[in-house]
């Protein structure tokens, strides 16, 4: 019998994330001293009083049954809550707010629920691969490039796009990989642009809380009419650096997140009932808009290290700059990103290459500051033999 994958599976390009930790297995298993600056996952713990609340949790027999798909009502009045304390908005959690196995999961499925084959969907380039890949191939879509270019500040030129049939765009600030920001401005555009053109929006704020320097990541749901068509995920993997426990949220439009529920209810059970009640207390540290001091300084950790980073690149010549949100740095590296990478391989020194994130990625390496400040300097110190 001849096994043959469906074609959507075969449209799928490989996912450079498990690409790169294939080539760090084999690194490891031959002893290399390994600099690992590529995937964004935290390498600092959990507050102790998350890892505390996960014992505690866990430990209660009654958390151990099936949860809803859209999660306990508990823990949608918790992002309710975070939401109105920290954005300002008010959000209904019975309509407008459903629980995720992290935001990922949201952005895959939130397509499903809407797109038919041969739908047009605006994804952004450069961009984290799961917007094109996992949300819009997976779905039969057809993947439109929108360009985010240095010269725009990596937004979107809305003046630029052709709108004709498209159904969803993609989006997401503070962005993975350029670490670009926007002002509520340049939301409020956005949004003005989806309504007209009646195109959903899907906001990835995965990193709206990694913040540095006095900038303060906006909600897409701050904006007027955003309810008219946008749908935001957000998760707890960055803000309590929780990315194993696969928490996360999406709110917005009721008729998008129960879309998204309709979906979840075929294909899985929601997030266990006691990573609920952990991101439950990890929501309730806020006691206002701003940050609760655990995550200062967390954040302040993440900003010595991209300036300690970029202090090095740019001394070795590579066009760079400490960005304001997100932990990673997006450097212009002059050349192939994937030959450059690969160089920076032989030194055991690992980033990702900014071809991985789309066409327009080409040219640049992204840089996770996800490790501790002397290894940064270490590796800055390797990269003189290349540059």
């Amino acid at each position: 019998m001849k096994i043959e994958f469906s074609n959507r599976v075969k449209a799928l390009p490989p996912y450079l994330f498990a690409e790169i930790e294939h080539i760090l297995e084999q690194k490891r298993r031959e002893g290399a001293d390994l600099i690992n600056l590529s995937i964004g996952d935290p390498d600092l713990p959990p507050p102790d009083f998350i890892l505390e609340a996960l014992k505690e949790e866990a430990g209660d027999p009654r958390n151990h049954n099936y949860s809803q798909s859209r999660g306990e009502l508990e823990f949608r009045v918790a992002v309710s809550e975070w939401y109105k304390k920290r954005f300002n908005v008010d959000l209904d959690p019975e309509s407008e707010v459903t629980a995720l196995i992290g935001s990922k999961e949201g952005i895959s499925n939130i397509a499903r629920a809407f797109i038919n084959p041969g739908d047009k969907v605006l994804v952004p380039d450069p961009a984290y691969p799961v917007y094109a890949n996992g949300g819009t191939l997976l779905s039969d879509g057809v993947p439109v490039t929108l360009p985010l270019l240095k010269e725009n500040g990596f937004l979107p030129d809305l003046d630029s796009i052709e709108a004709e049939g498209v159904k969803m765009m993609y989006l997401n600030y503070p962005n993975n990989p350029t670490a670009a920001t926007v002002t509520e401005k340049d939301l409020e555009r956005i949004v003005e642009f989806a309504v007209e053109n009646e195109i959903i929006l899907c906001y990835d704020n995965a990193y709206s809380e990694i913040t540095f320097g006095g900038y303060r990541a906006p909600s897409i749901l701050q904006i007027d009419g955003a309810k008219d068509v946008a749908i935001e995920m957000n998760s707890c993997s960055k803000t309590f650096n929780m990315t194993g426990d696969r928490i996360g949220f999406a709110v917005g439009n009721r008729k998008l997140v129960e879309g998204l529920v309709k979906v979840k209810s075929q294909i899985d059970s929601g997030p266990s009932k006691y990573i609920q009640k952990v991101a439950i207390k990890g929501l309730a540290s806020y006691v206002g808009a701003e940050k609760p001091l655990h995550l200062k300084e967390i954040n302040e950790i993440y900003h010595r290290r991209a300036q300690t980073l970029v202090r090095g690149l740019q001394s070795l010549g590579i066009e760079c700059e400490v960005p304001k949100a997100t932990f990673y740095v997006w450097a212009k590296c002059g050349e192939n990103s994937m030959s450059f990478v690969e160089k920076m391989l032989q030194l055991n020194v690992v980033a990702t290459p900014g071809i991985g994130f789309g066409k327009h990625g080409e040219g640049y390496v992204r840089f996770s500051v996800t490790c501790p400040e002397e290894r940064i300097k270490e590796a800055c110190e390797r990269l003189e033999k290349i540059l």
